[in-house]
């Protein structure tokens, strides 16, 4: 079987949901990860980026030059593409709805809509977004939910969906806990630190750390991600706070585990609405404790379970965050984060996807006429 993956975020950004999931399709699936369109000076085609065995991200060219319609043009990519590759009994996988407005002619075995965000909230959202989503969650047959609370605003749109919050890669963060060497951009900044890791977006609360920045002046944040879709200017410049920039996916253990306080520092806003963020248990794994804004999907479970101090102000912060920097007895609520965290992680989310699918397609083959020689389950 092959499984086609239509993302608005690319491959090679920040390591989060569909990197985790789609690597572990790829065990099963021969998997393209087909990325948004990239403007250049020669035609339009695309290109073949090998990332391990049966997965590979396919990346389409667009002439800058040319103006007509960019999502006829995709679709002959797609179809381009499609030919040459000889993919003939496939599975449609979105993340983002915009892409069935150059996929909608395409007739895979099984169409599943991955969830993970509102991107409608979210910062020049393109405005057919919602009208696509809506037109994607009638094709669908199957649809998954990033968190909860998303799954909650969704679940009446959809007779096949199922929430699958954010899960964990507990090997690979708990290494923070006993990483014996320090980076060199973050080895000269004193103690206490406090560190986020993700995008710095809209979604960041940069009054929320500026605030705290100014008040405990010897306090360090240490943040690190890329900045987009803001300006560089609207970021506090205080001393004790540190721009790092993006790290790799296989760094951020070493640099958390010179954190004494990992945060969340989310804006409580629309494009932050619905999200799960899937720090929340990664910041767990590594055995830091955890200072987040009142985030639904943070609050329920993580707030509830006493398992993250939730915030609602700057006065809060600095008070969470004096508690946890004078604690010095921290085993009894590690233990109880690693006995909630049992059970959670990305493989234990992909096999129930799996599982799902699998059931899914055998519902559709059952459903058509035997000698349908097309429809045989393939894997």
């Amino acid at each position: 079987m092959i499984l086609l993956c239509f993302s608005h975020l690319r491959w090679d950004f920040v390591y989060q949901r569909p990197q985790h999931l789609i690597s572990r399709f790829s065990d099963q699936y021969t998997v393209y990860f087909i990325e948004e369109g990239i403007y250049y000076t020669g035609a339009d085609s695309y290109a073949l980026q090998p990332v391990k065995k049966n997965l590979t991200v396919i990346k389409p060219y667009l002439n800058e030059n040319d103006h007509s319609n960019q999502n006829e043009r995709l679709k002959n990519i797609i179809d381009v593409f499609i030919k040459e590759q000889q993919i003939e009994n496939f599975i449609s996988w979105y993340y983002s709805p915009i892409a069935l407005l150059f996929t909608n002619h395409l007739h895979p075995r099984l169409t599943i809509y991955d969830c993970m965000d509102e991107l409608s909230a979210f910062k020049f959202a393109p405005p057919e977004l919602k009208e696509a989503e809506k037109n994607l969650l009638q094709k669908a047959d199957v649809v998954f939910t990033g968190g909860h609370s998303l799954y909650k605003a969704k679940k009446h749109l959809h007779h096949n969906i199922y929430p699958f919050p954010s899960s964990i890669d507990k090997e690979h963060f708990g290494k923070a806990r006993n990483a014996e060497s320090e980076p060199a951009d973050q080895q000269h900044i004193p103690h206490p630190r406090l560190g986020f890791f993700g995008v710095i977006d809209e979604r960041f609360d940069i009054d929320l750390i500026k605030k705290a920045a100014d008040a405990k002046p010897e306090w360090q944040f240490v943040l690190i991600g890329p900045v987009v879709k803001i300006s560089n200017d609207v970021l506090p410049k205080n001393n004790n706070i540190h721009y790092l920039g993006g790290k790799k996916y296989n760094e951020l253990p070493d640099y958390v585990s010179g954190w004494d306080i990992a945060l969340i520092p989310f804006a409580l806003n629309e494009s932050t609405k619905f999200i799960s963020p899937t720090k929340t248990p990664e910041y767990l794994a590594a055995g830091k404790p955890v200072i987040s804004t009142a985030i639904e999907d943070v609050v329920h479970p993580y707030g509830d379970e006493k398992l993250v101090h939730i915030i609602h102000s700057a006065e809060d912060f600095i008070a969470a965050a004096t508690e946890e920097l004078n604690n010095h007895s921290k085993q009894e609520w590690l233990k109880k984060s690693d006995a909630f965290l049992a059970d959670n992680s990305w493989n234990a989310t992909w096999k129930n996807m799996f599982d799902i699918i699998q059931s899914a397609l055998l519902k559709k083959q059952t459903n058509k006429p035997i000698k349908d020689e097309s429809l045989c389950l393939t894997i």
